[in-house]
């Protein structure tokens, strides 16, 4: 398991420009980088023991991430087009 953060910017590279242009420009798409963040931090927190959590939790965490970044991914390619 990897504690690395799982940031956005690290996540999609080659979109960093558009996640900057659209968490300014998008109140919806801002607010799901910001749950994206807050549900990363948590993940990151646990893994590195600093808020221990038990195992589904950190499953559960890992589920709400992944679907924030597939939505976040969707707009991203939505509004790319």
């Amino acid at each position: 398991m990897s504690n690395t953060p799982h940031e956005l910017h690290d996540e999609f590279p080659d979109m960093a420009d558009r996640i900057s242009e659209l968490k300014v420009s998008d109140k919806h798409f801002a607010k799901l980088a910001n749950d994206y963040h807050e549900v990363n931090r948590a993940i990151h927190r646990a893994e590195t023991d600093v808020e221990p959590t038990d195992d589904f939790h950190a499953q559960e965490l890992r589920k709400q991430r992944a679907a924030l970044k597939d939505e976040i991914y969707k707009l991203l390619t939505e509004t790319a087009a």
